[in-house]
């Protein structure tokens, strides 16, 4: 056991872990204190990334319009609805373009059942935990965080939609479907990494829908 002049001269964290352990030796029946979080230096890679990127967006939390803005995105974001809005508001302007919404809305439905279905279910990670009240009402999903589905079928719908799309038209619809996805970190129902898979499984299951099942015919 350290004595009390060893004690005097230990750095201060040394200094706390020997006072404990002294504490636990003098009192072995006594409850100590721990915490559930690993110390920084102990979180993996990934659990540090989360941590940088939710610190940066506590600069936003809690302002207002930023909270009112975003949650509104965020619940436009819920089953796709802002992007089947979308599509079948451009399906008013001919029948190919209604077509093109049923078709977006199958895709986006066929793709709900992959995320949220299949591979959410091999991950199972649990969602970020917070104990103060949010500014806004909110849908709370009942899957599992990993992916984030609003990323995917953000990102499904913008390289679909982009198929008959102008450039000014393909940067908003990518850029809309980027404040979606960046709204699940600032609300705190995703990890930013849930985030960043959501939107590379998107971009590589929107790809794939695009060749096998494209909203618009190729003309001959």
């Amino acid at each position: 056991m350290t004595s009390p002049e060893e004690t005097e001269s230990l750095p201060p964290e040394n200094f706390i872990d020997a006072a404990v352990e002294k504490l636990a030796a003098d009192h072995p029946d006594l409850p100590l204190p721990h915490h559930d979080h690993e110390p920084p230096h102990e979180r993996s890679a990934v659990d540090r990334f989360d941590h940088m990127v939710d610190q940066f967006f506590d600069r936003f939390r809690g302002t207002e319009p930023t909270d009112r803005i975003i949650y509104a995105l965020t619940e436009l974001g819920d089953f796709g609805l802002i992007w089947v809005l979308l599509a079948f508001l451009r399906g008013l302007k001919s029948e190919e373009d209604a077509r093109a919404a049923w078709r977006l809305t199958a895709v986006l439905a066929a793709e709900s059942v992959i995320i949220n279905g299949i591979v959410k279910t091999q991950f199972k990670r649990e969602r970020p935990v917070i104990q103060e009240a949010r500014p806004h009402r909110l849908r709370i999903p009942l899957s599992t965080s990993f992916p984030s589905g609003h990323s995917s079928t953000a990102m499904v719908a913008g390289v679909l939609l982009a198929q008959k799309s102008s450039t000014p038209t393909k940067v908003a619809l990518f850029s809309l479907g980027g404040l979606v996805a960046v709204s699940r970190i600032h609300v705190r129902i995703h990890h930013a990494s849930d985030v960043a898979g959501g939107l590379a499984v998107g971009l590589g299951l929107g790809a794939i829908a695009r060749a096998v099942f494209p909203l618009y015919r190729r003309r001959r």
